[in-house]
């Protein structure tokens, strides 16, 4: 038996710019983190010769990896090479669809590392990342960008950088424990009570792309001045930007907000945050507010008609957590 942990992500600046629509033009950034939530998978042999799937809207059993009707496990079973006597169960931390906190891309990451590993294939987190993005944008045609994928096999808190050529170049903010304690003690996750289809979203911004490349512009320019004032423990300058960030956002689809968004942005800057983001695709999942710790009492009695995520930064990318033949 294998079980894999993969991660989640909270994305600061730079969202829609790991869309190859932009990058094939214009090299594209993203500063995010993984964060202690996750996505389990776990892989199991069968001594009888089908495939069993259990997920959350049905158990299916067939004889074939083709025959799966979970597209991201088919796929990647098929990737994998393994057409027979497994069983594999999912388990999520979240709602497994619908958050904009990455949950598709950590599932397929998650699936990869644990199929390969049942296989005794030890794989680097460049692979699950590049394997993940054929899955779902190549094979799957999904209108998502390459930045939950490339968040979920390396984890922490990093830049992405996507060019041109379809490398990925990857640079680490390194912070200590401490560090991360307190930029993270500082991040507030709600739920806006909205689980969104994220590829209606994205394809209606995809489809905008060219005429909003202006603004996609300035959410990647904001990247380096950010990890900048990260690198300098200046975090109370984060809200800023998760601000900056939000209205160009909005400006890329009329989808990425809704009148129960925007009163939720509002309440949350009028509760005492200094900025705040709805992450993914927007439309709903989860909202990210940057509220120094010494006024969270009141902001979440503020916000108590929401739920909270109670969550930490983290720093590790999928890994396999148990591995017995």
């Amino acid at each position: 038996m294998i079980i894999s942990k993969t991660p989640l992500r909270i994305s600061f600046v730079g969202g829609g710019s790991d869309i190859k629509d932009y990058y094939c033009n214009n090299d594209g950034g993203v500063l995010s983190s993984t964060i202690d939530k996750y996505i389990y998978v776990i892989v199991k042999e069968r001594y009888d010769d089908d495939i069993y799937v259990s997920w959350s809207k049905k158990k299916e059993i067939v004889k074939d990896a083709s025959s799966v009707e979970h597209d991201l496990v088919r796929e990647s079973l098929i990737k994998a090479g393994i057409n027979k006597n497994i069983e594999i169960t999912m388990l999520a931390d979240i709602p497994s669809t619908g958050t904009g906190l990455g949950s598709s891309s950590s599932l397929t990451v998650g699936l990869l590392n644990a199929l390969y590993t049942y296989q005794g294939i030890q794989v680097s987190e460049k692979r699950l990342a590049e394997e993940s993005c054929q899955i779902e944008i190549d094979i799957l045609n999904k209108p998502i960008g390459k930045q939950d994928q490339y968040n979920a096999a390396y984890g922490g808190l990093r830049v992405y950088r996507f060019k041109k050529d379809e490398t990925v170049e990857i640079s680490k903010i390194d912070l200590n424990y401490n560090e991360k304690l307190f930029l993270g003690s500082n991040l507030l996750l709600h739920y806006t009570g909205i689980s969104r289809d994220a590829d209606s979203v994205l394809s209606d911004q995809k489809k905008n792309i060219n005429s909003k490349l202006n603004r996609i512009k300035k959410m990647v320019n904001d990247v380096d001045p950010l990890s900048v004032e990260l690198r300098n423990n200046r975090y109370d300058q984060l809200g800023n930007y998760l601000n900056k960030n939000w209205k160009l956002k909005k400006e890329l689809s009329e989808k990425v907000s809704t009148n129960i968004i925007d009163e939720m942005v509002e309440k949350s800057i009028e509760s005492g945050s200094m900025g705040c983001k709805i992450l993914g695709a927007g439309g709903g999942g989860f909202l990210l507010s940057y509220v120094p710790r010494e006024i969270q009492n009141k902001f979440r009695k503020n916000m108590s008609i929401y739920k909270e995520l109670p969550f930490m930064l983290e720093d590790l990318g999928s890994r396999i957590i148990f591995n017995i033949k």
